[in-house]
This record gives C-alpha cells, structure tokens and sequence, in this order.
C-alpha cells in the first residue's frame, strides 16, 4: 500500500509538471495522435485495396493498432524512464535512487513522464471504437489486455536497458529492439511461420503487444488469457531478475545530481 502512495505520488507531480505549460502539453498529444492517423492511414489504403490478409481485414488492424498505441502510452506516460534506463545507468544516474528507501527499478522508471503518451493512450481507445468490434464487454477486454501488453513492453524495455550493466550504452540496440517491437506488433500473426512467430512470442515479444491482445479483444478464450498473464508475468520476473544482477555490479557515477 506504501508502494502505491509512492507511485501514486511520482505520478501526479509528474502530471503537474507536464500540466505546467498546457499549451506544449496539448500540442505534444494532438500531434502524436495525428501522428497515428497518418501512419494507420497505410493500412487503410492497403486494405481498400486488399480486403482480407490471411483472416485478418481492416477491422481486426484498428483493434490490433488500438491495443498497441495504449500500451505504448501508458507506458510513455506512467514509467517513461523505462526507454532511458541504459542511459540513467551509464551516467550514474542510479546513484540518486540507491540513496532512497523506496525500491530502486520501480522508482527509476516511474520518475519520468513522456506527455506524447496521452495521445498514443488515448488513440488506442479511438481506434478500437472504429473498429465495428466495440461492446461494453469487449472494452472490459480492451483495458485488461492493454495492462497485460504494457507489462510485456516495459519489461522488455527494462530487459534490453539493463544490458547496460554489462555492455556500456545500449542507446542504438535499444532503439532497433524497440523499433522492432513495435513494427512486428502491428503485423497480422498470420503472416508469419511457426519459427517467426516462435520469435515474435519469446525473442521479441511483439505479439504479445498485438495479435495476441487483439484476438483477446475480439472474442475471449482461456487460451489468450493464458499467453497474455504467462507472458506478462514471465517477462516481468525476468526483467527484474536481470535488473537486479546488473544492480550487484553497478559502479558508482560519484557525481552529485539533483533529481526533479
């Protein structure tokens, strides 16, 4: 319960920060939502053109891009620090929040808030309506498989950032994983061989951010259910694991640093 006090804390300055200079902040999340529209607009065009790709048609790519674009924001917007991590561990930046009684990971990738993810957030939601799969319990759905598919993403943010305890920066990796994961995430599964999607499941947990949730959306089964909290929580313990392994040979920035 003090854990969530704290986050609950960090997340509302954070809010009141950003909310500091409305017009930035309103201008940064419109254009990130039309941001999305022109880059959905491709798949708009491609499915005019042809109406049904393996199962999957136009319909099913709003609620795949839907799911995709909330959990990026909530992500952005709840745990920002999560994409600078490698940069926060090679600058010594971690020092600040060693010194503190709170957990350390939890604190460090909370301590940062992306505004741009009130549009990616609040996209995803918009998209889904459009879809023609929206019910009331189909949007029950929508939420639970954007909190599943925003862990998968921000422990696999955190994984590929904490390579940095042992490689240096991982500024350049990180972006192409990242990139990676969210272009693979928007694709139809069905594209995909046995040994592609063995990737897209493990290596890069792609479909775990998209096909996968989308086809939660769409209809429930105990199957999808069951890949989206193995997933979810796999992927969490080993993000963790590995951040607390890097953590043991963490050397010190010795630089003295104010933290907002």
């Amino acid at each position: 319960m003090n854990t969530l006090k704290f986050l609950f804390a960090i997340w509302k300055t954070n809010l009141q920060s950003a909310m500091e200079y409305r017009a930035s902040f309103l201008t940064q999340v419109i254009g990130m939502m039309v941001n999305n529209f022109i880059y959905f607009a491709i798949w708009i065009i491609f499915f005019e053109r042809f109406k049904d790709v393996r199962g999957w048609g136009v319909n099913d790519m709003y609620v795949t891009f839907g799911i995709l674009a909330s959990a990026f924001g909530i992500v952005s917007l709840f745990f920002g620090n999560a994409f600078m991590l490698s940069d926060v561990i090679n600058k010594g930046r971690l020092d600040y929040y060693l010194s503190m009684p709170k957990p350390v990971l939890l604190h460090t990738v909370s301590s940062r808030m992306i505004s741009s993810g009130m549009g990616d957030f609040a996209y995803g939601f918009v998209s889904y309506a459009l879809s023609g799969y929206f019910t009331w319990d189909g949007l029950a759905r929508f939420l639970l498989a954007m909190l599943l598919a925003a862990t998968v993403f921000a422990a696999f943010l955190i994984l590929t950032q904490s390579l940095a305890f042992w490689f240096g920066m991982m500024s350049n990796f990180s972006n192409l994983v990242l990139n990676a994961m969210l272009t693979f995430g928007i694709y139809p599964i069905t594209l995909f061989d046995n040994y592609a999607k063995l990737i897209l499941f493990t290596i890069i947990p792609a479909a775990l951010m998209g096909a996968v949730p989308a086809e939660f959306i769409r209809a429930f089964t105990w199957q999808t259910l069951g890949q989206l909290l193995l997933g979810a929580f796999g992927f969490l313990t080993l993000a963790i694991l590995l951040f607390r392994a890097g953590l043991r040979r963490y050397e010190s920035g010795s630089a003295i640093q104010t933290e907002v």
